[in-house]
């Protein structure tokens, strides 16, 4: 008897980036997502075309990604979301898994409002949240910088980078951290793409 081949999920990365650092992060997901066996997609959303829409649509997971600006997702970050309403009201990212990363200069920043906007706005369509699923890393007097998830998020991958630092100061600990997001939503899809294949059969 022949096992089966998995199933190769569609992973698609929405992000923003203003000045490199969280393209960094969206590069360690994407890198991640690939070793672990899904196809991805990198999409800009500030340069968003109609075919990249269309790959949004037909993706098992989307993952949002966006600098923290003034407490919140960049506005061109907003203005993405804001124009997947036509995805909305046709329900056309129902039940896909979402998941999300951000980056500020400071080490809160209010990144956290920025991934809650991201949970937000996947509930809004229907979706299902993949949390970052990683211990706090830096919480103790043996812990070190270096650990992943340093800076103690659960939502999902949380960056610091220094503001006059370009995308070379994205602290190795948060690229790991973003990679460990890549893998997890690789394999949570794979998970759900299987079981709707057994339902299916």
């Amino acid at each position: 008897m022949t096992t089966p081949a998995l199933p190769t999920p569609v992973v698609s990365l929405a992000y923003h980036s203003g000045f490199g650092h969280t393209a960094v992060l969206a590069e360690a997901v994407h890198a991640a997502a690939v070793e672990a066996g899904a196809t991805v997609h990198l999409i800009k959303v500030d340069e968003i075309t109609e075919a990249q829409w269309e790959q949004l649509d037909a993706s098992d997971a989307i993952v949002f990604g966006s600098p923290t600006y003034m407490g919140t997702a960049s506005g061109a970050f907003h203005t993405f979301a804001e124009a997947s309403a036509k995805r909305w009201a046709t329900r056309a990212w129902q039940d896909k898994l979402a998941a999300g990363f951000t980056n500020s200069a400071s080490k809160s920043g209010d990144k956290l409002h920025t991934l809650q906007f991201f949970t937000v706005l996947a509930a809004q369509h229907g979706m299902s949240w993949v949390s970052l699923n990683l211990l706090p890393g830096w919480n103790s007097s043996t812990a070190s910088e270096n650990d992943l998830n340093r800076l103690g998020f659960f939502l999902g991958a949380a960056a610091q980078s220094p503001n006059d630092q370009g995308a070379e100061g994205v602290h190795k600990a948060d690229i790991a951290t973003a990679e460990h997001l890549g893998r997890r939503i690789a394999e949570q899809a794979r998970i759900v793409v299987a079981g709707r294949a057994v339902l299916a059969a």
